[in-house]
C-alpha cells in the first residue's frame, strides 16, 4: 500500500511542543501530536469502495497494512498524527478550549492531484480529549459511516468515510447518560475530507486574543483550500468570511431539501468547507415536524430542530466573524454578508422547494402554494421523503381527489385525514394542478425531473439501528445491504421496495429509532 503524503497542517502551522498525551490546556499551537491507541485485534467490516478509488487505495483494502494503518495499529512511514485544538460554543455557550477528543489526523495525502486529510475517529485518547477516553463504538461508527456516505451519494456536501473496523476491545457507554453504563464493542472510522478545518479553530485564537495565530491559520487556509481568492490584506479575509458564508449556505439548503436533521450544529462541528462535519445524533424527518430534533441533550430547547437549521447556520456564522474581525477591524463588510445570507438564503429555499414541486416559475402564487404545503403536511403526520416522492405522480389531468389518493402513501394515520385536513388538501392540490396547467414539461419530463431532487431512499434511524443490531451479532450483510440502496437514492431499485416505507411503528420511540444522544 502506497500513500501519496503531502502534509501540510503540521508543517506549515505551530505545534504544541508538549508531547505528553495527557489531557490539559494548548496554548499558541495549532495542534497536537498523538499517536493512536493500538487495538487488540482490529478486523475490517467494511470499506466504501468509491472512497477507497478516490484514494488509490482500491486494490489494498484487504492488505494487513491497509487493516494496520486504518486501525491505527502501525503509524504509517514518516508521518506525524495529531489531534487538532480548537475551541466552540456548544448550545449556544462558549466552551472554551475542545478540541479533536476521539479524532486523530494520520495524514495529509494527495490523490489525482486532490488533497485529502485521513483521520481516524475513535483511536484513543488525545490531549483534548477531558474526561473521555477518546474510543469509539460500534453502532455510532456504522451511524457516521453509512450517513458520510449516504450524504454524498445525496448530492449534500459531507466528509466522507473510507472504512469501519471492529478494534477488538470492549468500551465502556451510558448510551442514554441514565447511570446505566454497558461494555460495547469498540470501533474505529476512518473519515476522509480536503480538511477537517472548523469554524472553533479560529474561535480559539481570537477568544485568547492569539491573532498571531489567528493570521497564521487564516491564511494557511486560503492558501490551500480557497486558492481562487487572490485579494491581500484585509480583503483577503473579507472575501475569505464570504466564501465560507456560500458553502455553509449550500449545505445548509440540502439538509432542507433531504429533510436532514444534523442534531448538534456547534460552532466546533462547523466545517471551513462548508460540509457536513461529526455525524452524532442525527436523524431524517419522518413526520414531516419543524420543530423536531433527534439530540435528547436539545430535547427541551429545540435549538437545533430542523427548522432552525438555517438560523443556526447564520448564528454560527456571526461568531466566526467574530473570530476573524481581529484581521479585518471593521464591522461593516462582515455584517453586510451575513445580512446577504438571510436574504440569499430566503431567495434559494424558494427556488428549491420549487424544484422539489416540480414549478419552473417562481412568483408570489409559488411562495403561498410552498407555504400552505408547508401547513398542510403538519395537520397530521406526514412522511417527507415519501410525499415527494409521489408526488411526481400527479399529472395535469388529474382531478385534486385522484392528486391526494396518489400521496396517501405517506400518511401515518390515514384515520385523522376526515374532514378538515382532507378539506385542505383538497383546496391545495386545485391550486397546485392549476399551476401545473401553465408548465411547459409533459408529465414525464417533469417527474423525472422531481426524482433528481426527491429522493427515494434516506437513511432512516430505524434502519441504521437494524445494520446496528445485526451487527452486533457478527452479521454486516444489512450493512452491506444499505450502503448499496444508499449509493443510487434517486433511482426506483424496486429490489430494495421494503426500504421505501413510512418508519415501522415500533421504532417509534425506540432507543437509536427516534431520539438519539451525544454518546459514542
Amino acid at each position: 500500500m502506497k500513500l501519496n503524503i503531502k502534509d501540510t497542517f503540521n508543517k506549515e502551522l505551530p505545534a504544541d511542543p508538549n508531547i505528553t498525551n495527557t489531557p490539559r490546556k494548548v496554548f499558541e499551537a495549532c495542534y497536537s501530536f498523538v499517536t493512536p491507541r493500538k487495538p487488540s485485534n482490529p478486523t475490517l467490516i467494511h470499506v466504501a469502495d468509491e472512497v477507497a478509488e478516490m484514494l488509490d487505495l482500491e486494490r489494498d483494502t484487504q492488505s494487513e497494512e491497509f487493516l494496520h494503518t486504518f486501525s491505527g495499529k502501525t503509524v504509517y512511514p514518516k508521518t506525524k498524527p495529531y489531534a487538532m485544538c480548537y475551541g466552540g460554543h456548544q448550545f449556544g455557550h462558549w466552551a472554551g478550549q475542545l478540541g479533536d477528543g476521539r479524532a486523530i489526523n494520520l495524514a495529509e495525502i494527495r490523490s489525482s492531484g486532490k488533497p485529502f486529510a485521513l483521520q481516524l475517529k475513535g483511536a484513543g485518547e488525545t490531549p483534548y480529549s477531558r474526561r473521555g477516553d477518546g474510543l469509539a463504538v460500534l453502532r455510532s461508527s456504522i451511524r457516521e459511516h453509512l450517513c458520510s456516505e449516504a450524504m454524498h451519494y445525496l448530492g449534500v456536501p459531507t466528509t466522507r468515510s473510507l472504512s469501519i473496523m471492529l478494534t477488538g476491545d470492549e468500551v465502556l457507554r451510558d448510551m442514554l447518560y441514565d447511570g446505566n453504563q454497558e461494555y460495547e464493542k469498540g470501533a474505529v472510522v476512518c473519515r476522509v475530507a480536503p480538511t477537517f478545518i472548523r469554524f472553533g479553530n479560529f474561535q480559539i485564537f481570537a477568544a485568547r486574543k492569539d491573532h498571531k495565530n489567528l493570521k497564521n491559520l487564516t491564511d494557511y487556509t486560503i492558501r490551500h483550500f480557497y486558492k481562487n481568492i487572490q485579494s491581500e490584506g484585509k480583503e483577503k479575509y473579507i472575501a475569505f468570511f464570504q466564501k465560507v458564508s456560500e458553502a455553509s449556505l449550500e449545505m445548509v439548503l440540502h439538509w432542507q431539501r433531504v429533510g436532514f436533521v444534523h442534531g448538534v450544529m456547534n460552532t466546533d462541528n462547523m466545517s471551513i468547507l462548508g460540509l457536513t462535519i461529526d455525524y452524532g445524533p442525527y436523524g431524517w424527518l419522518e413526520g414531516y415536524e419543524p420543530n423536531w430534533t433527534p439530540n435528547t441533550t436539545d430535547s427541551r430547547e429545540h435549538r437545533y430542530a430542523y427548522g432552525n437549521q438555517p438560523g443556526i447556520v447564520l448564528w454560527n456564522l456571526v461568531q466566526l466573524a467574530n473570530a476573524l474581525y481581529p484581521l479585518i477591524e471593521d464591522a461593516k463588510p462582515l455584517e453586510d454578508i451575513l445580512e446577504n445570507y438571510q436574504k440569499s438564503f430566503d431567495l434559494k429555499y424558494v427556488q428549491m422547494m420549487s424544484q422539489k414541486l416540480g414549478l419552473t416559475e417562481i412568483n408570489t402564487e409559488t411562495e403561498q402554494l410552498i407555504e400552505d404545503l408547508q401547513q398542510n403536511l403538519q395537520l397530521t403526520e406526514t412522511d417527507m421523503t415519501i410525499f415527494f416522492r409521489e408526488l411526481p405522480r400527479v399529472q395535469k389531468k388529474n382531478t385534486p381527489q385522484e392528486a391526494f389518493q396518489k400521496i396517501h402513501k405517506s400518511f401515518y394515520k390515514p384515520l385523522e385525514l376526515a374532514g378538515a385536513t382532507t378539506d385542505a388538501w383538497i383546496t391545495w392540490f386545485t391550486k397546485y394542478i392549476e399551476r401545473l396547467q401553465v408548465e411547459v414539461d409533459r408529465d414525464e419530463t417533469r417527474k423525472f425531473k422531481m426524482y433528481e431532487v426527491n429522493p427515494k431512499f434516506v437513511l432512516r434511524n430505524y434502519m441504521a439501528q437494524l445494520a446496528i443490531n445485526a451487527a452486533d451479532n457478527g452479521d454486516y450483510s444489512v450493512l452491506n445491504e444499505l450502503y448499496e440502496v444508499l449509493k443510487r437514492p434517486y433511482n426506483e431499485q424496486t429490489e430494495y421496495e421494503k426500504w421505501y416505507a413510512k418508519r415501522p411503528e415500533w421504532a417509534r420511540h425506540k432507543v437509536g429509532c427516534s431520539m438519539l444522544s451525544c454518546s459514542s
